[in-house]
């Protein structure tokens, strides 16, 4: 006896099928950030002054600053070099990141 025509599935969508989507997805994903954490990303600011490097995983793998911007009597000026460089860094991990994990189209991400 069948009630309503409801034979395990919701809407006529297969159960199992969604779930192995869903697996197969989220390893994609998974896979996409770990390709992701591997890139690296630079910036430089000042004429070439100040240079980062940053992985994907945003954690600050190398600054070199030249000699000559090292003023003791402009420190202020050295700090905003960094700040910037490094925050222009990390918005280039952001738009990859939302290149590489925007096609899974999950809101939320």
């Amino acid at each position: 006896m069948s009630r309503g025509g409801f034979q395990g599935g919701f809407g006529g969508f297969n159960m199992n099928q969604i779930m192995k989507q869903a697996k197969k997805m989220q390893e994609e994903m998974t896979k996409s950030q770990e390709n992701l954490a591997s890139q690296t990303f630079e910036s430089t600011t000042g004429g070439g002054a100040v240079y980062v490097k940053v992985n994907g995983s945003k954690e600050i793998l190398e600054i070199k600053i030249q000699k000559d911007v090292v003023d003791p009597e402009d420190v202020e000026m050295l700090q905003d070099l960094i700040l910037t460089c490094i925050n222009d860094a990390l918005k280039k991990v952001d738009s990859a990141q939302a290149q590489e994990l925007g096609k899974y189209n999950i809101p939320g991400l």
